[in-house]
């Protein structure tokens, strides 16, 4: 135990020692991983918002279900459990005329005296279902289904514009995730390519250790043990963008961008904080794979 721990110890010191001899080589792997991380650090902010946005819109879309005028009461009840039927109901909430006629009121006092002019014959106003569904995307194929019921007047949920927003979020949910994941792969590329310009300069060191009977792995492990501190390195500014930038944005913005309570930004806590967990355990690992690749590759061990 103690022997492994001397040796974790001596890989650490002269990986230490080794960012400092090659600081210029150093450098620019830390350069490579921060830029990253800030890039993949703003597509995550932006996926997850995104996908925010989306639930946000997907809880608030209401169906308006309007039925026919004078339906009779018995058939009202009929059509509510058919509407269950289709398996797609979050909410449903029945709204009579007169009910219907308060939330005008409300809405705009203006009209209020036309309304109190209004009787049970001359109110112009349907009674309706209030629908809200458990799966936006099969919004389309439910409301077909409970159009086609005797007694339903007309459904109502704005559907060309929220099926161009579903297809955009999918659309910028998928462009993100590619962009993250490219970016980690090119990345990793570059810091072996860097670690190999490290391993050709000590290439005389190297072999020194070979001919004194140094294993594979005593000579692997600090080149590895040198990737994960350059990810540690690289990932500190992203970090600290991430936790104050996003801060200052939400701040900015008071939670809702444009002032839309559709548009609710993910509140910085702890949200900020899991993300530099992820964006620390990216560089870490870029960093790692990218150094155990070049060791594998360029050292032929």
């Amino acid at each position: 135990m103690i022997k492994l721990i001397r040796t974790i110890n001596r890989n650490i010191r002269d990986a230490l020692k080794s960012i400092i001899r090659n600081f210029s080589l150093s450098l620019a792997s830390i350069s490579c991983i921060t830029i990253t991380l800030i890039v993949v650090s703003v597509s995550m902010l932006l996926s997850y918002n995104v996908e925010n946005f989306a639930k946000v819109i997907k809880k608030d879309v209401t169906v308006v279900i309007f039925l026919d005028n004078k339906i009779k009461q018995e058939r009202i009840e009929e059509i509510e459990e058919e509407i269950y039927k289709t398996d797609n109901v979050a909410e449903l909430e029945f709204r009579s005329k007169q009910e219907a006629i308060e939330s005008v009121k409300a809405e705009n006092q203006e009209l209020e005296s036309i309304i109190n002019e209004w009787d049970e014959e001359t109110n112009p106003l349907l009674d309706s279902f209030l629908l809200k569904v458990k799966d936006i995307e099969e919004l389309k194929n439910t409301a077909n289904t409970i159009k086609e019921l005797d007694g339903v007047n007309t459904v109502s949920y704005g559907e060309d514009m929220i099926n161009q927003l579903v297809v955009i979020f999918k659309v910028v949910e998928k462009v993100c995730i590619i962009m993250v994941v490219a970016l980690i792969l090119v990345t990793s590329f570059l810091i072996a390519n860097t670690i190999k310009l490290t391993i050709f300069s000590r290439k005389t060191e190297i072999e020194i250790m070979r001919l004194v009977g140094a294993s594979n792995s005593s000579i692997k492990f600090p080149f590895i043990i040198e990737g994960l501190f350059l990810g540690i390195l690289g990932a500190i500014i992203p970090i600290i963008i991430t936790i104050y930038g996003y801060n200052s944005f939400y701040g900015f913005f008071n939670g809702n961008v444009l002032n839309s309570s559709l548009a609710q930004l993910i509140k910085p806590y702890p949200f900020v904080i899991t993300l530099s967990l992820v964006l620390l355990l990216i560089g870490v690992l870029v960093g790692m794979i990218g150094s155990w690749r070049a060791v594998r590759k360029y050292l032929k061990i």
